[in-house]
């Protein structure tokens, strides 16, 4: 028998997939069809299932001693795909709150922890008939440097603008070796001015469409 099930697609993520929006929005989150993962269903239609498992603060591999532990995103990828088989497809969006200075680590740190994540997704039993989701790993789009009206900021992320400008390349490298598609959200799309760190509705979109595009040409 035949399987028509809709594919399913778990978009893994951290404050940008979320939604978390620069514009007035209740909640302060932007609405479903504003979303990169909604944009994306939309532009995938009825042949597709997306999951929308976006996290404010969620790291790569990084339990955070200020904002929480919970925010290790190894640690709940496993039951996240558990409890969504199966998953044909996971886009890992992570990647920035590893930037922050409290985690000290470079950026090809982060390149290897995003790594991990596809060996996680990799090992999971939790694709079609027990097999394995493909991944695709998207790199988070540079942050800019240092601006004086966010003084905050600086605090929070010193040192991380040049790292978020070499993690791409590295991110691609590791992608590759670990059998992974992979997509350079900082090709597409930049951060918001409002706040140096998520993105307007018009990135959204934007981002939303190069990831479908990437999902369908390999379908």
């Amino acid at each position: 028998m035949s399987d028509t099930r809709p594919k399913t697609l778990v978009a893994y993520g951290d404050s940008n997939t979320w939604g978390a929006a620069t514009q007035p929005r209740p909640d302060g989150r932007y609405g479903p069809d504003e979303r990169w993962p909604g944009v994306l269903h939309r532009l995938l239609g009825s042949d597709w299932r997306v999951i929308e498992e976006g996290l404010n603060g969620r790291t790569t591999v990084h339990a955070d001693p200020v904002e929480g532990e919970w925010l290790n995103g190894a640690d709940y990828l496993l039951p996240c795909l558990k409890s969504h088989a199966p998953v044909d497809l996971l886009v890992i969006a992570l990647g920035a709150n590893d930037l922050k200075a409290r985690f000290a680590v470079t950026a090809a740190d982060i390149a290897y922890s995003l790594g991990r994540l596809v060996g996680i997704a990799r090992s999971s039993a939790t694709g079609r008939n027990g097999g394995a989701p493909a991944v695709i790993v998207v790199a988070p789009p540079p942050i800019p440097d240092y601006r004086p009206d966010f003084p905050d900021w600086r605090l929070m992320f010193d040192g991380a603008p040049a790292k978020s400008r070499a993690l791409g390349p590295l991110a691609a490298a590791v992608a590759q070796e670990t059998g992974a598609r992979f997509l350079d959200a900082g090709k597409h799309i930049a951060v918001s001015d409002a706040d140096g760190l998520h993105l307007d509705p018009d990135a959204h979109a934007t981002l939303g469409k190069a990831i479908a595009e990437l999902v369908l040409s390999r379908v």
